[in-house]
Formats: structure tokens, C-alpha cells, sequence
């Protein structure tokens, strides 16, 4: 089993919210693009909080994104793993991404949003350790049903739902600054 490495962060020096997702799958490493699968919901979730074309070129999507104020990464950047799936994440073989100081060096950052339970617990146990105090207060974390197709059980419109709590921190929001921890 090959160590995989993964795709490099699509952030903008204005990011508010900075969604983190565990390691990418096959699909994206191959086509070196964020949320490749065909299934993965990803997209179509984008479609509905910032309005961007799910099917749009994958450079007007990640465009639209950084105009919402949406970042991307994963909290891994190397780790051991047979196919796409999470549970197959060697443990021990993960290698994080420097995640704390991209945080640091983006002040107007006011969340951050791990598509699903294992990106969530994965930044748990890697970063939030090194993770400034001063920092986290002024962060939000949120835990977000993941939008992999191996977590098909929830349909599309309750996984819109869900990451609808997002909408308060992006660009062209009627109701930015009303979110779970609105800016000052």
C-alpha cells in the first residue's frame, strides 16, 4: 500500500468559512480535483449555498467558492489507505496538513466545516492540540453530515438542509453575521 498524498488547499487570503474533508478519495486524487466522484454531493450542495453550476467547469466552481468566501482542503496531507473509504485510513500512517498556520494567517476566517464525522474527529486528534486558544474563540467549528456517496442514506435536500448553517459567513449573504457565532 503506496503513501497518498493529497491535493493542495484552494483558499483565498478573504476566507471566511474553510471546509475540511478527511483525506480525498480515489477519484479526486486521479483527477487531482476536490469531490470528483460522480456521486459525491459535494457540488450539488455548493449549487444550492452559493448558486455556482454543480456541473460548471471545475475552475468557475472553485472560483465561485473563493467569491462566497469558501475555502477548501483536508485535514490529512499524506496517509496509507486501499481505496476511498475513511474506515481504510491506516491509523498511525496519517501525516496532517498544516492547517494551523493557514488559520492564522487568514483573519477573517469565522468557521470552519469538516465535511463529515471522520474529517471532524481526524482534526480533533491532529490539530486542535496545536491550535491556539485565541484562535479557536474567535473560529466556529461545525461537524457536517459528509457528502460522500458512501453516506448515501441522507438525500440531497436534508444534506442542504444541514449545510444551509453555513450560509450567515458567505459572500452576498442576506443574513451573514446571524450565524451560530456571528463576526463583531
Amino acid at each position: 500500500m503506496d503513501v497518498l498524498t493529497g491535493l493542495p488547499p484552494v483558499v483565498a487570503p478573504d476566507c471566511r468559512v474553510l471546509i475540511l474533508g478527511s483525506m480525498p478519495g480515489t477519484a479526486s486524487l486521479q483527477a487531482a480535483r476536490y469531490y470528483a466522484h460522480p456521486r459525491n454531493r459535494f457540488w450539488p450542495v455548493m449549487e444550492t449555498l452559493t448558486g455556482v453550476a454543480a456541473d460548471a467547469a471545475y475552475e468557475v466552481r472553485l472560483a465561485a467558492l473563493q467569491r462566497a468566501g469558501i475555502g477548501l482542503w483536508d485535514v490529512i496531507g499524506e496517509c496509507r489507505r486501499a481505496g476511498s473509504l475513511d474506515s481504510a485510513i491506516v491509523r498511525g500512517s496519517e501525516r496532517p496538513n498544516a492547517i494551523v498556520p493557514l488559520i492564522a494567517s487568514l483573519s477573517g476566517l469565522r468557521a470552519i466545516a469538516f465535511n463529515g464525522a471522520t474529517a471532524s474527529s481526524l482534526f480533533r486528534r491532529h490539530v486542535q492540540p496545536q491550535w491556539p486558544a485565541a484562535s479557536q474563540r474567535r473560529v466556529q467549528s461545525v461537524a457536517l453530515p459528509s457528502t460522500s456517496p458512501a453516506h448515501a442514506a441522507m438525500g440531497l435536500a436534508a444534506l442542504c438542509e444541514a449545510w444551509s448553517v453555513l450560509t450567515p459567513w458567505l459572500a452576498g449573504s442576506a443574513q451573514r453575521g446571524a450565524g451560530l457565532r456571528p463576526d463583531p
